[in-house]
């Protein structure tokens, strides 16, 4: 029986972890060597407000890929979205995407409407009709301000009957 040194033992032992954490920066990394399993697709957003490289892209719920880069158009003044979505997923010319907020802290996500008539969209092409978030900051300070001006004709109507008031006594 042959028996191995001590740096045979070590230099395979340092192989074979080497390999593992190649392995792993690959599937972790979402990286492709070998071809992707993805295809690119565009959308184009008036506002991305809260919307990340990395963010789960869904159709009906499901995650079928994620946003790859985020650049503006500075002709259009537009958000460009460039989206990595699953060669397995058929999505059409009369799709929709619009940002969406995920759960309670407020990740944000694109959920595309897939569509279904048309034809089918090639790698590169454009989802035409986008939706953009709706920004929670201005809605909130919208119908805050606005019972303020409620409230401030509201006190100034009873301000001016009291002073109608006393000018009569």
């Amino acid at each position: 029986m042959k028996k191995y040194s001590h740096e045979t033992i070590v230099g395979i032992f340092i192989v074979v972890g080497l390999l593992c954490i190649g392995y792993m920066t690959i599937k972790l990394g979402k990286v492709s060597i070998f071809g992707s399993d993805y295809y690119p697709l565009y959308a184009r957003f008036a506002s991305v407000s809260g919307l990340r490289v990395d963010s789960p892209v869904e159709i009906g719920g499901i995650e079928v890929g994620r946003v790859e880069e985020l650049s503006i158009d500075q002709e259009q003044q537009m958000s460009v979205v460039k989206l990595r979505i699953g060669k397995n997923i058929k999505v059409f010319d009369d799709a929709s995407a619009s940002i969406k907020t995920a759960g309670l802290i407020g990740d944000k996500l694109v959920k595309i409407d897939p569509g279904g008539a048309g034809e089918v969209l090639k790698p590169g092409s454009t989802i035409t009709e986008t939706n953009s978030p709706m920004d929670v900051e201005d809605l909130i300070s919208k119908y805050a301000f606005g019972d303020v001006k409620k409230n401030d004709k509201d006190e100034t109507k009873k301000n001016s009957g009291d002073s109608n008031e006393k000018k009569h006594d």
